[in-house]
Order: structure tokens, then C-alpha cells, then sequence
């Protein structure tokens, strides 16, 4: 995970939506599309920089991707932000 990849991926309230509705369950493209007025390729190219950043898994069903969020990440992201809680005295 490239944590530049990440905050991009971040930084756009589309995708925190994407990722917001993901958080309720895995989505095909189409079905995250019902939720913007945005063409199906622009859906398309935000998937791609979640996927690139590693938020998402896009895993193929029968004629359908299916898309979910890869917790993974998020708990790496909440390690790397609380080791700045710290001061620099250590795990307490």
C-alpha cells in the first residue's frame, strides 16, 4: 500500500461515498452507480484508484464484480495515525 495511492484515493468525496456504501456490503459497479449522477465509466475510474490504493476487492461472480472493502488497510491506516498519539514515550 502506497500511502500517497491512499490519501488520493481519500481526498475525493465520491469515493468516501463509494466506500461508505461498501461499508453496508459488497456492491456491483452498477449498483454504486444508482447512488451518483455520474457516468458508468467515471464510477469505473474511481473503483480503479480504491482499488489501486487497496480500499477495495474486486472479485468476479459469475457475469458480475463484485466490490468490497478491504478492512485490512483501514486497520494498518489506524496504527500508522496512532503511533502519533504517542508523544514518543512508547506503547502504553
Amino acid at each position: 500500500m502506497s500511502v500517497n495511492e491512499l490519501f488520493k484515493a481519500l481526498s475525493d468525496e465520491n469515493r468516501r461515498k463509494i466506500l461508505d456504501l461498501l461499508r453496508k456490503g459488497d456492491l456491483t459497479a452498477g449498483e454504486i452507480a444508482e447512488n451518483f449522477e455520474m457516468s458508468k465509466a467515471g464510477i469505473s475510474q474511481h473503483l480503479s484508484v480504491l482499488k489501486n490504493a487497496e480500499l477495495v476487492y474486486a472479485i468476479k461472480k459469475g457475469q458480475y464484480v463484485y466490490y468490497s472493502l478491504n478492512s485490512t488497510v483501514f486497520q494498518d491506516v489506524l496504527k500508522w495515525i496512532v503511533q502519533f498519539n504517542s508523544n514518543g514515550k512508547g506503547d502504553e
